[in-house]
C-alpha cells in the first residue's frame, strides 16, 4: 500500500473561465476570499497588484490575464490561491477554488500540442478527471520565474 501513496501527488484545483486547473498542494500556502489589492503602476499586465497578508506583502497575479482570457465580470470577485515559491509569496487570482485531488503520476498525460499557445507554455500535464480535463500549471512559468 505504501507504493501507491508514493505514486500519487496532491493538487489544489480551481476554476478559471470554466476550465479546471491546479497546482501542487506543496506550494499552496492558503486560500483566501476576495482581498483588497493595491494596484502597482508600470507593472506587467498580469500583475494585479499587491496585497497585505498579515503584514506580508504578496504579489497578486491575474491568472485570466496571464492566460489571455477576458477579465472576470465586474459583478464577480476573484478568490486568492496564495503560493509559496522560491522563498516568496504570490497570489493567483482565480474564479473559484475547487477540491484537492489525488492524482496518480501515471495518470498525468503529456500536454496536447493542440492546446492554445497561452495554455501550452504554462502547462506541465493534463489529467482526465470525471469527464473533464484537469490542467496542471507550471507555477514558475505562470509567475514569470521560469528558469528556461
Amino acid at each position: 500500500m505504501i507504493a501507491t501513496s508514493q505514486q500519487t501527488e496532491q493538487y489544489v484545483s480551481f476554476w478559471v473561465d470554466g476550465q479546471l486547473l491546479g497546482v501542487p498542494v506543496s506550494v499552496v500556502q492558503e486560500v483566501l476570499n476576495t482581498q483588497d489589492i493595491a494596484r502597482t503602476p508600470r507593472s506587467k499586465p498580469e500583475i494585479a497588484g499587491l496585497l497585505n497578508l498579515r503584514g506580508q506583502i504578496v504579489t497578486a497575479v491575474d491568472l485570466r490575464m496571464s492566460l489571455g482570457l477576458p477579465p472576470l465580470e465586474e459583478d464577480k470577485s476573484s478568490m486568492n490561491v496564495v503560493l509559496r515559491f522560491r522563498g516568496e509569496s504570490f497570489s493567483l487570482l482565480v474564479d473559484e477554488v475547487g477540491d484537492v485531488f489525488d492524482v496518480a503520476r501515471e495518470g498525468i498525460l503529456a500536454v496536447p500540442r493542440t492546446l492554445d499557445a497561452h495554455w501550452l507554455k504554462v502547462t506541465t500535464g493534463v489529467v482526465r478527471q470525471e469527464g473533464r480535463l484537469f490542467i496542471i500549471l507550471d507555477v514558475g512559468t505562470v509567475l514569470g520565474l521560469s528558469t528556461s
